[in-house]
């Protein structure tokens, strides 16, 4: 039997993503209704430009006094879409401490504070869901933290930004150089007027916090995460790819270590190769592909950003959180209980792609071998191109940690034979 009493939900913040979910709300309520056992009832929005028109929102329900609404006392759930740090995590403490449960889309504030975040949900007795928070429509959290709970996830590598993988993407189809891609994602609307965070990885670096916190139930926050972003790839990189049988993503890669003690989280450009399901990963879709002991390998695929795919995201949540309200239940908190420590990016192991200009004369490769072999670092293959007194050096090794090639890079330096290092990629994804 369906209650008749409605469930009351306030949203904060009503811009791309908010308005989608206001829209949703109203135009679906009766699916939504049947689904959850009950009406739902948008009873505020809180907004900053109170002038603006939102289409199918009654002005009467238009605030711009967040704190107010989420003092109320009578709401069910707020629904959290305006970002940032402030004043979103006090707003979400204050919907806790009045008596709601939280969903939430805020990936910045859930990398630094999720910790605290949850605590305070637990205090309360209240949920905290955030689906939305890493790759837009694609369901990813859920799996982890309630289909694959009984599973041990060894490895999440995944395209987590959509942005920089149309850029990349393009680079690689078309040939174009960098800067030319990121003017043809803007004039699309697929990168913001200023994409720092977007391409200079910390969009992904905080995704990866929140994938690596659930995945290895150890508490990551996103100074945890080693960043790296790819303003630096050019058309030439992607040539060495290809003559690898390779492309390049900009890789969110959380890893456990072998030995099961540790776990590494970071966001780095990468060449995968060709015959791995994320070098297929076109425009601006993202992906994940999940590793673990008894699941194997899992991916999954979806537009990750977007008014209404993120809302679809924001839905699912706000459909679990009510029917548990009407339970008088919570869903799943956090999982921190492995506590594993985090290690430095120094430790983390991989292979490498190092592209270097030397002289073109005899022994050169000799030497820059015995560099190689000095730090421990294991040469899988080289390919040496010269003419009129330059050569390009191009190496590719064999499994090694970032400090080891580190302190080889530093010493290839040194030598008068080398002239610079043009590029430095890891390769990942085998």
């Amino acid at each position: 039997m369906m209650r008749t009493r409605p469930l009351k939900v306030a949203l904060l913040g009503c811009g791309v993503v908010g308005s989608e979910v206001a829209r949703i709300m109203t135009t679906h309520a009766d699916d939504l209704a049947a689904r959850i056992g009950a009406p739902v009832e948008l009873a505020g929005v809180a907004v900053r430009r109170p002038d603006k028109v939102r289409e199918g929102i009654p002005a009467d329900l238009i605030t711009t006094d967040a704190t107010a609404l989420v003092k109320r006392g009578d709401l069910d759930v707020v629904v959290e879409v305006i970002g940032g740090i402030e004043p979103a995590r006090t707003l979400i403490t204050t919907a806790f401490e009045h008596g709601a449960s939280v969903v939430s889309a805020n990936k910045a504030l859930l990398a630094q504070d999720g910790a605290a975040l949850h605590a305070a949900a637990e205090e309360h007795d209240k949920d905290l869901y955030y689906e939305a928070a890493v790759a837009g429509a694609i369901p990813l959290i859920r799996p982890l933290r309630e289909s694959l709970a009984g599973d041990k996830v060894n490895r999440v590598l995944g395209i987590v930004n959509g942005t920089t993988n149309f850029i990349l993407d393009k680079m690689d189809s078309t040939g174009a150089g960098y800067q030319e891609a990121l003017d043809e994602a803007t004039a699309l609307g697929y990168a913001e007027a200023d994409p720092t965070a977007d391409v200079e990885g910390f969009d992904a670096a905080a995704k990866a916090a929140i994938l690596a916190g659930i995945a290895f139930h150890t508490r990551v926050r996103l100074d945890d995460v080693y960043r790296e972003g790819m303003t630096e790839v050019t058309a030439a990189d992607f040539a060495s790819a290809k003559e690898m049988g390779c492309t390049i993503k900009l890789l969110a890669i959380c890893e456990r270590a072998e030995d099961g003690a540790s776990v590494t989280a970071r966001v780095h450009p990468a060449m995968i190769p060709l015959t791995h399901p994320l070098a297929s990963v076109r425009g601006a879709y993202n992906a994940v592909f999940v590793e673990s002991d008894a699941s194997g390998q899992l991916m999954f695929y979806g537009p990750g950003a977007g008014g209404a795919p993120t809302a679809s995201a924001v839905l699912g949540d706000l459909v679990a959180v009510c029917r548990n309200r009407l339970s008088g239940t919570t869903g799943p908190g956090e999982s921190a209980y492995a506590a594993l420590p985090v290690s430095p990016m120094g430790e983390v192991v991989t292979r490498y792609h190092i592209s270097l200009d030397v002289a073109d004369k005899p022994g050169v490769l000799a030497q820059v071998a015995t560099v190689f072999a000095e730090h421990g670092v294991s040469i899988d293959t080289v390919r040496q191109q010269g003419k009129d007194g330059e050569a390009s050096l191009v190496v590719v090794t064999h499994r090694a940690s970032d400090a080891a090639l580190g302190g080889t890079v530093e010493a290839l330096r040194k030598l008068d034979t080398v002239r610079g290092v043009a590029s430095i990629m890891r390769v990942e994804g085998e």
